[in-house]
């Protein structure tokens, strides 16, 4: 780690804020977060989960687990992202209008209820990727205790393993919009075909899975792990079935694998 103690620099970068709610989505890295901002601040946190179409159910399922299991104060908010301007035509520059209508509904409810900030999860590990959102999230204010702190992605995972937490090596996790390539409209019913696609290969064992959606929804391209490729052809007859059964017409696999973030290759 870039620190010799780098919960105790976490912890007084969140001290000085006095309150706090942080914009929880149940992942490593959120919900490292909001355990050491109930420590430092007491019920002076609050963890909020923004529910819209772009959120899997399973990150929903996940994120009530660790609130119940942590004693986080948590609530789940409505969010309509889809009517929100600059989402649904899904332009490249997506995410940065997606997380500024998102901070501001996060902000208003901080300020309504008398916390301080607004805090995310975002890490020196997402300062070198193609993040628009993040640019969004500073002009409205929001604050990253890690990046304050000088940690990355691995610390996250080393620290949350050293305290035994049951969310240390949980797969990393996105917004349902990264499956589809930009200028392809955002529905509701190419959202969820993409949430049941990865639920279908996660009840399959499969550890990391993106199903992402080309042609306007007709093709699906799986990504999974690269040491996952061979026995993925023992399920392939069960997959395109099943995959076909949502309304897709064709079921391919990417040879490449499972990598962050491939819709911005073409960028």
């Amino acid at each position: 780690m870039s620190c010799s103690n780098p919960v105790d620099v976490l912890k007084a970068k969140i001290a000085q804020k006095g309150s706090m709610v942080v914009a929880f989505s149940g992942g490593v890295d959120s919900s490292l977060l909001s355990l050491v901002a109930k420590e430092t601040l007491g019920n002076q946190h609050l963890c909020i989960l923004l529910d819209s179409p772009l959120l899997p159910a399973k990150s929903r399922e996940q994120a009530e687990i660790i609130a119940h299991k942590y004693g986080l104060n948590f609530e789940i908010l409505p969010f309509k992202v889809l009517e929100q301007p600059g989402i649904d035509s899904n332009p490249s520059d997506r995410c940065y209008h997606c997380k500024k209508a998102s901070a501001k509904l996060l902000k208003s409810y901080a300020s309504m209820n008398g916390f301080n900030c607004v805090a995310d999860g975002t890490n020196l590990s997402d300062l070198g990727e193609y993040r628009p959102g993040l640019a969004a999230g500073e002009e409205e204010g929001i604050i990253y205790p890690f990046v304050e702190a000088g940690i990355n992605k691995s610390d996250i995972r080393e620290i949350a393993n050293e305290r035994g937490y049951i969310f240390w090596n949980f797969p990393s996790s996105a917004c349902l919009a990264s499956r589809i390539p930009y200028n392809e409209n955002l529905t509701e019913d190419k959202l969820k075909t993409i949430d049941e696609a990865e639920n279908i290969l996660s009840s399959l064992g499969f550890i990391q899975v993106r199903v992402r959606l080309h042609g306007d929804g007709a093709i699906a391209r799986i990504e999974i792990l690269e040491e996952e490729l061979e026995s993925f052809l023992t399920y392939r007859k069960k997959v395109v079935s099943r995959l076909k059964n949502l309304g897709v017409l064709y079921v391919t696999i990417d040879i490449e694998g499972y990598r962050s973030g491939s819709m911005d290759e073409i960028l």
